[in-house]
């Protein structure tokens, strides 16, 4: 009886292709694992290969992305409080839900936590062994030529009366001017080239962690609040000086940067006719700053987009608008409140509204106090016959509407309410000579009477205008910019650049001519490698010209004149 064995050794040649490829990335070996056997060690050991695997990687991005989006979507604590109050009343179901999951305070969330850390452990798993690979392969040298050429994707080959070791000498300082880091390996040259996509393989990897890390700092040190001042007012950066604010959560009043500005004028000019008619043409604030308690006084201009940069802190211009100034007496003439009133705009002409609330000093015709309420609405450029909104956004001809009221403006009531509204709710209004609520358009210099003697608002000739400021301290911003850029250069090199080996082997042929080979491989199949083997193989040749008798012995096949670069045998020609 017969016996059939199987040799599942691999034959030399395979071996040998396999070692010319191998290491021509930093990419770990795949290792499968008996998991049968696995003991908790091994099963330790499977969970951090997959865990710092570029696919777990690219997953946990993926679920980073998609974790954020209820984080835009939801209005979320920590930055405004009011909408989510309005949220948890209008949807007393879901609210609860949302609580247990987090989804209030998404970025500081336990799954989110989660994730990003996650994210980190992959990625520096990930660099740290590929970094370590990678000097190694810089310290060594490229692999010896395999023993059949031929086997290589791209291949030529000719005769030449030049001896091998000239060949092999004229082939190392081609190469290495070429810029392959290049030696002499037995009968053959031995070239690579192409290590720039490792490098940026690897600083593509490096720029994402610096990225989450910035980004990271960034939420958990933000500071950003907003500020609405009026032409000759000031602000200090003190947090009981912001209009709103909202920080990260790490953030401390000690981190803000000492200093004031005062708002000395704004300056608005706009197109005047034309399709881009009342579209800004200059839009600044010129202001004087101070950093420290006892700082120097200096000028600047903060303009859209420019922003006036103190320390870490950025002052940017948000928005803009009119401060009317009004005078209210009582019925003796006693002025009870003068003072500019800012208003809001409502559309791109600076159609504004507000409101002008008289809280205390003042009393009615009987010597009774009260309190005095004015919804004001402004318009900038009042045309006749449209008195709802504003015709231009300059002060071409300003007009005051206003409605008048008394009682009680709910101040004292301890609950918050809006300074620009004004509730109704128990305040009654004045009436005019016709038993109607009393309005009236005021131009600067007019004034409104109250019925039976109760005072008067008088619109002052001087209008102001305002200027909304955002105070943002961002930091990390400039390592996270460096970041992306690292990556977009990291990933360009990793895409377009291919790691490669060239190969060039000179021997003395049977009938004493020199036989010269060259072979090619790159990472991954690409019509460069042949290219690139085609050309160096030409100036070679004319270093090393073909035999005379090549062109004349039809037997002989393997000589050529011209050396052309083809697929060599048995390789993939997809």
């Amino acid at each position: 009886m017969s016996k059939t064995t199987t040799d599942t050794t691999p034959p030399a040649d395979d071996q040998e292709l396999g070692t010319a490829g191998a290491q021509l990335s930093t990419a770990p070996a795949e290792e499968i694992s008996n998991l049968p056997s696995l003991g908790v060690i091994g099963w330790a050991r499977w969970f951090w290969r997959q865990l710092t695997s570029m696919r777990v990687a690219l997953l946990l991005l993926l679920l980073l992305s998609l974790g954020a989006i209820p984080g835009s979507l939801i209005p979320q604590s920590g930055i405004d409080e009011t909408k989510v109050a309005e949220f948890r009343k209008a949807h007393e179901t879901l609210a609860p839900i949302y609580d247990k999951l987090g989804l209030f305070n998404v970025y500081s969330s336990v799954w989110f936590s989660a994730i990003y850390i996650l994210l980190f452990v992959s990625l520096i798993g990930c660099i740290v062994p590929r970094t370590w690979q990678f000097v190694g392969q810089l310290r060594g040298r490229p692999p010896a030529a395999p023993r059949r050429l031929t086997r290589l994707p791209a291949y030529t080959t000719w005769r030449t009366e030049a001896e091998p070791e000239q060949v092999r000498d004229a082939a190392l300082a081609l190469l290495e001017k070429r810029r392959f880091r290049a030696h002499l390996s037995g009968d053959a040259v031995a070239a690579e080239k192409g290590y720039l996509r490792e490098i940026g393989n690897l600083a593509f990897h490096i720029a994402l962690i610096v990225m989450l890390i910035a980004f990271a700092w960034g939420q958990l040190f933000k500071s950003e609040g907003n500020k609405l001042i009026v032409e000759g007012g000031g602000f200090s950066n003190t947090l009981t000086q912001y209009d709103d604010f909202k920080s990260g959560s790490l953030f401390s009043q000690d981190d803000l940067d000492p200093f004031s500005f005062n708002l000395k004028n704004f300056v608005g000019r706009y197109e005047p006719s034309g399709p881009n008619r009342g579209t800004p043409r200059v839009y600044k604030a010129d202001v004087t700053y101070s950093v420290g308690a006892f700082g120097k006084e200096e000028k600047s201009t903060i303009e859209v987009n420019e922003p006036l940069e103190i320390g870490d802190s950025k002052v940017y211009l948000v928005s803009h608008g009119y401060a009317p100034v009004v005078t209210v007496r009582d019925g003796k003439g006693k002025v009870v409140y003068s003072d500019a009133v800012p208003l809001l705009p409502l559309d791109g002409n600076v159609t504004s509204t507000g409101a002008i609330k008289v809280m205390d000093g003042y009393r009615d015709a009987k010597g009774k106090w009260d309190q005095l309420g004015f919804q004001a609405f402004f318009l900038p450029s009042y045309v006749k016959g449209n008195e709802i909104a504003s015709q231009f956004p300059a002060l071409l001809n300003p007009v005051l509407n206003l409605e008048a009221y008394h009682g009680d403006l709910g101040v004292n009531a301890g609950l918050p309410q809006s300074v620009y509204q004004l509730n109704k709710k128990n305040l009654k209004g004045f009436k005019d000579s016709k038993g109607a609520q009393l309005r009236e358009n005021l131009k600067p210099g007019e004034t409104m009477k109250l019925p039976d003697g109760a005072g008067s608002i008088t619109l002052e000739k001087e209008i102001k205008e305002w200027a909304g400021f955002q105070v943002a301290r961002q930091p990390g911003s400039g390592w996270a910019l460096a970041g992306s850029l690292a990556a977009i250069f990291g990933l360009a090199a990793s895409l377009f650049i291919q790691r490669r080996r060239v190969w060039v082997r000179a021997v003395t042929g049977p009938d004493g001519v020199t036989v010269v080979e060259m072979a090619g491989l790159g990472r991954s199949e690409s019509a460069k490698v042949p290219e690139e083997l085609g050309d160096l193989a030409g100036i070679l040749y004319e270093q090393a010209p073909g035999a005379p008798d090549a062109v004349d012995d039809p037997a002989d096949s393997e000589a050529s004149p011209d050396p052309q670069v083809a697929p060599a045998e048995g390789a993939d020609t997809k």
